[in-house]
């Protein structure tokens, strides 16, 4: 498999995490985004319980991946559910 993040190779028995398979990475991106995504429900004050706040929260996944535009998601960063 080919990481979606830095393009690099990488066998799935690899895995650490299987929630990494949802968008395909190394365990070093992986990583990387876990720590990342910490970061953004702490600076953003997201509430995981709140359906908005976990859509924002995947906005935030997908543009890491590269598979969102990083320029829609700062429309708005103080309003989660339009980041």
């Amino acid at each position: 498999m080919k990481c979606l993040k830095c393009g690099k190779n990488f066998e799935e028995n690899e895995i650490e995490d299987p929630s990494s398979l949802k968008y395909p990475s190394c365990k070093d991106c992986w990583k990387e985004w876990t720590t990342n995504g910490v970061m953004v429900i702490n600076e953003m004050h997201l509430d995981m319980s709140l359906p908005e706040h976990r859509k924002a929260l995947r906005k935030y996944e997908r543009a890491f991946f590269g598979l969102d535009k990083v320029e829609e998601l700062k429309k708005n960063p103080e309003d989660p559910g339009t980041p």
